[in-house]
């Protein structure tokens, strides 16, 4: 799997994660910016390490869950 595929996949899932509730509040409970979060969504920015483990621990799954090495 390429750094691309990651990206998409954690994208999508992020959005599953996410449902209806507003990005803007998901930010604000997180801790980043909206902008960032939004950014994540589209595949606009790579995301790092750090805010890749609080948007798990948020919503309490893996990163392997998260950027797709691993289904559950």
């Amino acid at each position: 799997m390429n750094e691309s595929t990651y990206t998409k996949t954690f994208a999508k899932r992020l959005k599953e994660l996410i449902g209806n509730e507003s990005i803007n509040s998901v930010a604000k409970k997180i801790g980043l910016p909206q902008a960032t979060l939004s950014r994540y969504l589209l595949c606009q920015r790579e995301i790092g390490l750090e805010n890749l483990c609080k948007i798990a621990d948020y919503f309490g799954e893996s990163l392997d869950f998260l950027t797709g090495r691993k289904e559950y």
